[in-house]
C-alpha cells in the first residue's frame, strides 16, 4: 500500500509540472485529476492508519517467511533447476551458526555441476534481506547460516502480548468436517475409542484455531441387524416402553442379554429379523424403541465426552445416510461405474487392488455404500472443502478406495477439496499386547478415567498439594492431571505407531509428560502474580514500552523459541501429526527454565522475602511464554489450572 501512495504522489508531481509548463486548454481537467489523485492518497493514508491500529490477526511464521525468500533466491540464481527444489531450512543447533541454517546448496550443486560453496554464494547474492534477516554467512561445505534481526522479533512478541496468540497465515478459510470417535449404540465406549476421540478433538481444535469453519461429526453405529435383537429384547423386557421410559442402567449388559437370546432362541431370532425390517420401513413402534435405545447410549457417551472436555461434537449416525445410499447407487449406475460380480454390484476405484462392494447379492448396502453416501453429502450438501477422517490405521485401504471412488465419480476434485485419513495405531498394555483388563475384557473408558482420577489424587497428595490447595482447587488440579496425562500420553507419540499405556509413566513429573508441562505452565503464569502485576497492568506494560531488548543469549533463545509456535502450527496444518506440538511445548518449558535460571526477573529481600526489584520486560517475556504454552495446550485439549 505504501508503494501505491508513492506512485500516486509521483503522478501528482507530474501534473503540477504540466500545469506550470503548459497553456493546454484542458487545464481544468488536469486540475480535476490532481484533486482526485490527492484525495485518493489521503484515503489510502487513512486506510493504512486504520489497518495499523487494528490487531494483526495472524502471527508471522519465521520459517515460512525465510523459506519464501530462499525459494525466490534459488529461483533467481538457478531458474532451470529451481522447480524441483524444496527449501531445506532448520533452526541452528548452535549459536555460532546463526539462527537458521539452509542446506540446499549441497543437493543443488550436483544438478548445476558446481561446488556447493559457489552455489551457496549465488543464492546469498540473490537473497533479499527483507525485514527479518540481519546477516548471512556461508559455512563448511556450503551451509547458509542466517541471523535474524532482533527488532521484528521484539515487535511480534509485543503484538502477541497485546493481541494474544494468533494462528499463522492460511491459504484460505475452509469449511472443515472432522469425523471422529464413532462409538456404537448400545455399547459402552472402551479403550478402542480413546485414540480417535482424543486425536479427533485435537484436530478439530487445531482447525478452529486456524480460523476455519469446523463441523465435528460423530459417525455412530446406530443402524443394522443388531438393532432388531435390541428392539425385540426391549419390547419383551419393558412392554410399556412407549409410555414409561425403560430403566436401562447398563446398556452393555442389556446388549449381551439380547445377544445370548439371539444366538440361542430361534423364535427370538426370527422376531429380531422382523424388527429390523419393521425399523427399515420406519414403523412408528420400532422407531420409538430404536430412539429410546439411542437416547440411553447418547447420555452414556456424553458423560465421557464431558469429562474429556470434548465439545461441539455433532452426532450423525449411519441412519442419517440410509436414504442417501439409494441416490448414490442410482448415480453410480447411470455413470457406468458399477459392474456385476457374482450377484453383487462393485466399483473399482483407480489405483486400488480391492473393489468397493456397493450393493450386496441380497440387494442390501454395505459400509462402502454408506461411506460413499457420506463423502458425497459432505462435499455437496455441507459444501465442505476439507474432509478429515480420524479412524484407525487399519482402515487405510478402505478410505483410499472411498477417496479414489469419489474422485472417479466426479464428486471430489483434489484441486478444490482436501481429504485426509488421520490414521493411528493400537493402544497396548505394558505387556505390549492389546490393552485389556486382567480378566481379558476390553477396558471401558469410564473405568480408565476413574483410575486416572484416583492415581492423580494420590500423586497430588504425595506432593502435599492436598494441604496447600482448597477443595475446589484440588479437584480442578486432579482432573487436569488425570485427563491431561491420558491425552498427552497419546498425542505425544507419533499417531501412526502403537503406544504402551502406562499410568506410572504418564504421571511422572519429569520429562516430556503432561504433569511436567502443567506444573511448568502454572509456575510460569504465577511469576507475574509474585511481582504483584495484574493482567491489566501487564497489558498496559505491553502497550508501552513493552519488551524493549533481547540482549542476553537466553532471552534471545527464548524469544526465538516462542516465535517457532507459528512454524509448528503451520507444519501441523500439513501433516496433522500432533506429537510435534507436544515436542515444541516440552522444548519451550526447558528453554524457559534456562532463561529463568540465568536472568533475574524478580529480586527479593533475602530476609523478609519482600519484592525489591522487578525487571518488567522480562516479566513480559514470562507472560508471553505462558500465553504460548496455554494456546498449545488448548489445541491439545488439555485444561490448565492457576494453582497446582
Amino acid at each position: 500500500m505504501d508503494a501505491e501512495i508513492d506512485q500516486l504522489e509521483h503522478e501528482v508531481e507530474k501534473i503540477y509540472q504540466q500545469l506550470d509548463l503548459s497553456d493546454d486548454p484542458e487545464l481544468e481537467k488536469l486540475v480535476d485529476e490532481n484533486l482526485k489523485c490527492r484525495y485518493r492518497v489521503q484515503q489510502l493514508k487513512m486506510s493504512i492508519a486504520k489497518e495499523r491500529a487494528k490487531p494483526l490477526d495472524r502471527m508471522i511464521s519465521v520459517q515460512a517467511a525465510l523459506s519464501a525468500h530462499l525459494q525466490a533466491a534459488i529461483r533467481a540464481a538457478y531458474p532451470e533447476a529451481a522447480a524441483a527444489v524444496k527449501v531445506q531450512l532448520t533452526s541452528s543447533a548452535k549459536e555460532e551458526f546463526g539462527d537458521y541454517q539452509c542446506s540446499n546448496a549441497m543437493s543443488l550443486a550436483k544438478a548445476v555441476k558446481l561446488q556447493p560453496r559457489q552455489v551457496a554464494a549465488a543464492i546469498v547474492d540473490k537473497l533479499e534481506a527483507g525485514d527479518l534477516i540481519e546477516k548471512t554467512e556461508i559455512a563448511g561445505p556450503g551451509f547458509i547460516n542466517i541471523s535474524l534481526r532482533r527488532q521484528p522479533v521484539i515487535e511480534e512478541l509485543n503484538r502477541l502480548l497485546v493481541h494474544g496468540v494468533r494462528p499463522p497465515p492460511v491459504d484460505r478459510k475452509r469449511r472443515v468436517i472432522v469425523d471422529y470417535s464413532s462409538p456404537n449404540i448400545a455399547k459402552q465406549m472402551h479403550v478402542g475409542h480413546l485414540r480417535s476421540t482424543i486425536i479427533g478433538d485435537s484436530v478439530a481444535r487445531l482447525c478452529r484455531f486456524l480460523g476455519h469453519e469446523v463441523l465435528a461429526l460423530n459417525h455412530v453405529g446406530d443402524w443394522g441387524t443388531q438393532f432388531g435383537m435390541l428392539i425385540a429384547h426391549l419390547k419383551d423386557r419393558f412392554p410399556d416402553y412407549a409410555t414409561k421410559c425403560p430403566p436401562i442402567g447398563d446398556l452393555q449388559a442389556f446388549y449381551k442379554e439380547s445377544k445370548v437370546r439371539f444366538d440361542s432362541d430361534e423364535q427370538f431370532k426370527q422376531r429380531a429379523y422382523a424388527a429390523v425390517v419393521s425399523l427399515q420401513r420406519r414403523d412408528p413402534d420400532s422407531t420409538a424403541a430404536w430412539k429410546l435405545i439411542c437416547d440411553a447410549s447418547r447420555k452414556d457417551f456424553q458423560r465421557v465426552y464431558g469429562r474429556l472436555g470434548v465439545e461441539n461434537l455433532v452426532e450423525r449416525g449411519e441412519s442419517f445416510y440410509q436414504d442417501l445410499m439409494t441416490e448414490v447407487v442410482d448415480e453410480l449406475k447411470s455413470g457406468g461405474h458399477l459392474v456385476p460380480d457374482e450377484g453383487r454390484l462393485i466399483m473399482w476405484p483407480p489405483g486400488c487392488d480391492i473393489p468397493l462392494t456397493v450393493v450386496k447379492s441380497d440387494g442390501g448396502f454395505t459400509y462402502d455404500t454408506s461411506d460413499l453416501a457420506a463423502i458425497r453429502q459432505r462435499l455437496f450438501a455441507e459444501s465442505a472443502d476439507w474432509l478429515i477422517y480420524v479412524v484407525d490405521i487399519g482402515q487405510g485401504v478402505h478410505f483410499k478406495g472411498i477417496f479414489s471412488a469419489a474422485e472417479k465419480a466426479g464428486w471430489l476434485n483434489p484441486a478444490v477439496a482436501r481429504v485426509d485419513h488421520v490414521g493411528f495405531g493400537v493402544v497396548l498394555g505394558e505387556d505390549r499386547k492389546k490393552f485389556k483388563t486382567r480378566s481379558g475384557d476390553t477396558v471401558r473408558l469410564t473405568d480408565l478415567l476413574n483410575e486416572g482420577i484416583e492415581r492423580a489424587g494420590a500423586k497430588l497428595a504425595e506432593k502435599g498439594r492436598d494441604k496447600e490447595l482448597t477443595p475446589q482447587e484440588l479437584k480442578a488440579a486432579q482432573e487436569a492431571v488425570a485427563y491431561g496425562c491420558i491425552k498427552y500420553a497419546d498425542l505425544s507419540h507419533n499417531r501412526n505407531n502403537d503406544y504402551v499405556f502406562s499410568f506410572d509413566k504418564m504421571l511422572d513429573d519429569r520429562g516430556n509428560t503432561a504433569v511436567y508441562l502443567l506444573y511448568a505452565y502454572t509456575r510460569i503464569s504465577s511469576i507475574a502474580r509474585t511481582a504483584n502485576l495484574s493482567p491489566d497492568q501487564l497489558l498496559k506494560l505491553a502497550k508501552s514500552p513493552g519488551i524493549t531488548e533481547l540482549q542476553h543469549p537466553k532471552e534471545w533463545k527464548l524469544a526465538k523459541q516462542l516465535l517457532r509456535f507459528a512454524d509448528v502450527v503451520d507444519k501441523l496444518t500439513q501433516d496433522l501429526l500432533l506429537h510435534s506440538l507436544c515436542d515444541f511445548l516440552y522444548e519451550t518449558a526447558c528453554v524457559f527454565t534456562e532463561f529463568y535460571d540465568a536472568c533475574y526477573c524478580i529480586e527479593k529481600n533475602r530476609d523478609s522475602g519482600e519484592v525489591i526489584r522487578v525487571n518488567h520486560w522480562r516479566i513480559l517475556l514470562c507472560d508471553a511464554t505462558a500465553k504460548i504454552m496455554k494456546a498449545g495446550l488448548d489445541i491439545l485439549g488439555i485444561r490448565t489450572v492457576d494453582r497446582m
